[in-house]
């Protein structure tokens, strides 16, 4: 169940993209505001870099929190 709600608004946001981008190709003239919107902020939601983020996994948690936690 996890998974789904994990991956299934990331498709969705994801055939919205699509979709605006080969609307756009298609028909320019018929394309609106909000298809170039959303090809834009899709577009510009790829330049962040996330790639430069630490990663947290459950051992460098479990680890700061352990560390916390000393004796009195």
């Amino acid at each position: 169940m996890a998974v789904a709600v994990r991956w299934v608004p990331a498709l969705v946001v994801g055939a919205l993209w699509w979709w605006a981008v080969l609307r756009l190709l298609t028909a320019p003239d018929e394309a609106g505001v909000f298809e170039g919107a959303v090809a834009a902020g899709g577009w510009g939601l790829s330049l962040l870099p996330v790639h430069v983020a630490p990663t947290v996994t459950r051992a460098s948690r479990r680890r700061r929190s352990d560390a916390g936690s000393g004796p009195s």
